[in-house]
């Protein structure tokens, strides 16, 4: 079973990743769709990669969700129809499972999936879709998911999209004299099993994804897309310092007390807006060969 995650980190780090991914990227997979595309949206949560991909796609298209969380997957219905009125657009349900949001280019059908993803390719309906998508999913799947993944991919021609890769390039400002180990503690937590049949891939996720698809005869595109949260953000700062001491504290027991502090002193800067981050990411698009 791979890892779930808390609906309320999701939604704080939208606005984020929105800023973050590169929209190059994404008008580049929006040009590769047909007419009216269909697309498979990996550890959806609440839907926050259909918010931003739909608009740049900018015409009919349909969604699904793949999620092992049966929580999530209807907060995302909810969170989706709830942004499409807030900004006049008209949200349906037309049944139990299925949501339509009217736009002036076409409407959207989102429908969701509850599958487990360390189960992937074989539980995803490869067959009806044009193409595959995720957000901050590949840097905790194993070496052997993406080589199958691609495999999969492969042999129905069908673009893959990963944004949000963890690069490792990491900064927290002002300086502390612990952040190498904390750093190093938080690496370390990237790369255990994550439930994906293996150690995870961590910082390593944008060259195995490019390895894997290449080997296939796909185009890979790959840019930066590392998020940079100012001293304005002091609760995405917080939460980010205060979720590396976590990840870092089993991993570094003999600097317990030393990261406790760090954590301590972290929270303090975020409040007093004294703290900025940068953590480094990757997007990256396979094509399929003509």
């Amino acid at each position: 079973m791979a890892e779930d995650f808390d609906g309320d980190w999701l939604d704080l780090r939208e606005a984020y990743d929105a800023v973050a991914r590169d929209l190059e990227l994404g008008i580049a997979l929006a040009e590769a769709l047909p007419a009216r595309p269909r697309l498979l949206d990996l550890g959806s949560g609440t839907g926050s990669l259909i918010r931003w991909l739909g608009p740049i796609i900018d015409r009919a298209q349909a969604w699904t969700m793949v999620d092992a969380d049966a929580g999530l997957m209807s907060r995302a219905f909810d969170t989706m129809a709830e942004r499409a009125e807030a900004i006049g657009l008209n949200a349906t349900f037309p049944g139990k499972k299925t949501l339509l949001v009217h736009t002036p280019g076409g409407a959207w059908r989102v429908e969701g999936l509850l599958a487990d993803l360390a189960d992937a390719p074989d539980v995803l309906p490869l067959d009806r879709v044009d193409a595959v998508v995720c957000s901050a999913l590949c840097d905790l799947v194993s070496r052997g998911w993406v080589t199958r993944m691609a495999a999969a991919c492969a042999a129905r021609r069908l673009p893959f999209y990963a944004s949000l890769n963890v690069t490792g390039r990491e900064r927290f400002l002002p300086p502390h004299p612990i952040d190498a180990i904390v750093m190093r503690g938080f690496r370390r937590d990237q790369r255990r099993d994550k439930g994906f049949g293996g150690t995870a891939l961590g910082p390593a996720a944008t060259e195995a994804l490019a390895t894997a698809f290449a080997a296939q005869g796909y185009t890979v595109l790959r840019t930066a897309s590392d998020w940079r949260i100012d001293r304005r953000s002091r609760e995405m700062a917080g939460m980010i310092a205060e979720g590396h001491a976590k990840a870092a504290l089993p991993w570094e027991r003999r600097r317990f007390d030393a990261i406790l502090a760090w954590s301590k002193a972290r929270a303090d800067q975020a409040m007093a807006r004294r703290l900025s981050v940068m953590i480094g990411h990757q997007d990256l698009l396979a094509l399929p060969p003509d």
